[in-house]
This record gives C-alpha cells, sequence and structure tokens, in this order.
C-alpha cells in the first residue's frame, strides 16, 4: 500500500465524516442563532431552552436524513472492505 493510497482512504473517510455529521451540526448551529436571537429579545436566560429546542431539531433531521447518512457509511464500509484484495496485494 502507497502512501497515495493511505491518503486516498482518509480522505475518502473524511469526506463521507462531513457529508453525514454536516446535516446534524447545521441544524444545531442554526437552532442555536435563532434561540439566541431570541433570549436576548426577551432576556429569558434559561438553558433548558437553547437544549430541548436543538435536541428536538436534530431528533428531527435524524429522522428525515437517518436512511441517507447510514446508506452512505454503509456504502464507504462495503468499497472499503471490497477494495482490501487490491490494496494488500
Amino acid at each position: 500500500m502507497t502512501p497515495d493510497t493511505v491518503i486516498a482512504i482518509i480522505r475518502q473517510a473524511m469526506e463521507v465524516t462531513m457529508l453525514t455529521a454536516g446535516p446534524l451540526l447545521l441544524a444545531a448551529l442554526l437552532t442555536g442563532l435563532l434561540i439566541s436571537i431570541f433570549q436576548a429579545a426577551t432576556q429569558i436566560n434559561e438553558m433548558t431552552l437553547t437544549f430541548i429546542p436543538k435536541l428536538v431539531v436534530m431528533f428531527l433531521v435524524l429522522v428525515l436524513l437517518g436512511p441517507w447518512m447510514l446508506r452512505m457509511l454503509v456504502d464507504f464500509v462495503v468499497r472499503l472492505y471490497g477494495n482490501i484484495p487490491t490494496l494488500v496485494g
């Protein structure tokens, strides 16, 4: 296995990681921003006000995009395991 092959595998793994984690992180970021604006406007500083909506939104995103995320991860692992004979020999 050459260093170029290792770099390509790591690059693909990082791409899959960013694609699967991206929607959840973006949803949490946008929800946190909206809640922060609401808290600044109303001067309500309750910790559960930020935590519960983020949890609900992330759960909804996971329900909606979970099958796609799982399919991306499974496809990557299947490709990686399928390439083991070519990588070793």
